[in-house]
């Protein structure tokens, strides 16, 4: 693991400056209660609560929190690798594809597994100099281990031109 990937997990995992990046940068999750449960360079989990603000109608989470939850623990894999590179790269959701099983009703916990893959796109970009895409997996579940979503979010990489 690289010291910048290193010190990206690091911020990220450390609870008032994540919540202080969510803030800043996307208040949306910060008051939907999303949060990073654990992280290394290779697997993310994130969860979000079912209370007044992620709720829907239906007294279950609304699924475009399930979403940003979903898409944070493929994302933030991807962002871990681009922190500080050169040359830069951009990523960008270029997809989304949704499959919902069962009511989320208390805390889901989505994970994704793809951060090896993510660096591998990541790198292929860098290497060709072309945009290169990958679909990521997330799995959610909720405090029972019951499936509840799976996502599957598609993120292009393309190195910035100067």
């Amino acid at each position: 693991m690289t010291s910048n990937v290193a010190a990206f997990i690091k911020l990220m995992t450390h609870p008032v400056k994540f919540r202080m990046f969510l803030l800043a940068k996307l208040p949306s999750a910060y008051f939907a209660g999303v949060r990073i449960r654990h992280m290394d360079e290779n697997t993310c989990q994130v969860t979000v609560p079912y209370k007044w603000f992620s709720q829907n109608p239906f007294h279950s989470t609304y699924f475009a929190c399930l979403a940003m939850a979903a898409e944070m623990s493929t994302g933030v894999l991807g962002l871990a690798h681009l922190d500080k590179r050169q040359p830069s790269v951009s990523m960008l959701v270029v997809k989304l594809e949704a499959n919902y099983f069962k009511k989320a009703v208390g805390r889901t916990i989505f994970t994704c597994d793809d951060g090896e893959q993510l660096k591998s796109t990541i790198e292929k970009a860098v290497a060709t100099g072309e945009g290169e895409a990958f679909r990521a997996r997330s799995v959610g579940v909720n405090e029972h281990g019951e499936l509840i979503a799976e996502f599957f979010i598609t993120w292009s990489f393309k190195v910035k031109r100067k």
